[in-house]
């Protein structure tokens, strides 16, 4: 076997391996990448729903208050024509 074609081997064998640690690294970056996005979306759900529970707390407590209180709303317009 002659030193062109043990070096063209050697190369080619060192470009196979090293397209092959690639796509394997590669691989796993994209699984972890995914799984944050799995974890990011947990997070984002559990917020949304915490944040629902927070409006219907206080929309009960609104609607609580506007039963013992008298609220009065007043419109720009009204209050202009007064004056």
């Amino acid at each position: 076997m002659s030193l062109a074609s043990k070096l063209t081997l050697a190369g080619t064998s060192l470009f196979a391996l090293s397209t092959v640690i690639f796509v394997h690294y590669a691989q796993k970056a994209e699984k972890a990448a995914m799984h944050q996005g799995v974890i990011r979306d947990l997070e984002s759900q559990r917020l949304k729903k915490e944040r629902q529970q927070d409006f219907e707390i206080q929309s009960a407590l609104e609607t609580e208050y506007r039963k013992i209180q008298h609220v009065v709303t007043q419109n720009n317009d009204d209050h202009e024509s007064t004056k």
